[in-house]
């Protein structure tokens, strides 16, 4: 007896699941630029001595900054799990990045930082914005190359897999945190002026030293980002038992109640942590290396 052939419904739902990443990304590109317009508008106010709508715009930049590091978190994540992705989803959002991580924070550290704040140097501040932008042009490019080489599985001696790193600091956590300064302390660098106490002297801190020292973290996090530093991925911190996804759960919701309550603190805590811990663990590692080649005569001595 010949089996009847069942009637099959194939509804081409694979663009659909194609297009979603990419909305996402898309959505990172409009926060970048939405990002660059606020700053723009926050320095034409500060021009006109309006301190208080520059700070309302420079803040706005600053967090759609960090909705673009939410969107460019999310767009790979959710192709892989929807087994999206594509050449052209990787390029899209190579250039998204870019926009939103590379010109975007160039634009507010100079609008917000020290564009206005060193009188007679304003070709070094922008030239220091300039250099992020390359720096992170060039940290894109290399990481591009590196993502179409078959990388070496690398295994610890216990048997499990190594954990995976990024060479150099990302660009979205460069970004990520100019922004979370920005956020922190929106009120424009040139119009700042702190009167405080450090080691029992009275100290007055003017908008040219806050913009100098915004100069040298803006070179710091350029260089960053070009040097062979290892950051960690957390690509392998994903849940693998029951127990550790609702330990997995509980952090992020824990993670979202102090954004959403405390997000001046929690962003700058976070984005000034994983920024610190690639130089902290080669000085680390370069400081375990030293203590293991000195001989014991030295230590008998």
């Amino acid at each position: 007896m010949s089996s009847i052939p069942r009637p099959t419904i194939r509804p081409d739902m694979r663009k659909t699941v194609y297009i979603v990443p990419s909305l996402i990304t898309i959505t990172n590109i409009y926060a970048g630029f939405y990002s660059v317009v606020e700053a723009l508008k926050g320095y034409k106010y500060l021009g006109m001595e309006r301190v208080d709508l520059a700070t309302h715009h420079f803040n706005i930049a600053a967090m759609c900054i960090g909705w673009s590091v939410l969107c460019d978190f999310l767009d790979g994540r959710i192709a892989r799990m929807m087994n999206a992705t594509s050449d052209f989803g990787v390029e899209l959002d190579s250039l998204a990045d870019v926009l939103s991580f590379g010109i975007a924070p160039a634009v507010l550290a100079y609008t917000w930082g020290f564009g206005g704040a060193l009188p007679g140097f304003e070709k070094i501040a922008w030239g220091v914005s300039f250099m992020y932008l390359i720096c992170g042009a060039l940290r894109l490019a290399r990481f591009n190359v590196m993502a179409h080489k078959p990388a070496p599985v690398v295994v610890e001696p216990s048997g499990k897999p190594a954990k995976k790193y990024f060479v150099g600091l990302p660009i979205p956590a460069a970004a990520g945190l100019i922004a979370a300064i920005a956020h922190f302390a929106p009120i424009p660098i040139p119009k700042k002026l702190t009167d405080t106490t450090i080691f029992g002297q009275h100290v007055m801190i003017d908008g040219q030293t806050y913009a100098m020292m915004l100069l040298a973290l803006v070179i710091t996090l350029a260089l960053l980002m070009v040097s062979t530093i290892k950051f960690q991925s957390f690509k392998g911190a994903g849940p693998h038992n029951r127990i550790n996804r609702f330990q997995m759960l509980l952090l992020i919701a824990m993670v979202m109640w102090l954004i959403y309550n405390y997000s001046e603190w929690t962003l700058l805590v976070m984005a000034t942590a994983y920024a610190a811990q690639g130089p902290f663990g080669k000085f680390l590692g370069l400081f375990q290396r030293q203590s293991n080649t000195i001989s014991p005569e030295a230590i008998a001595d």
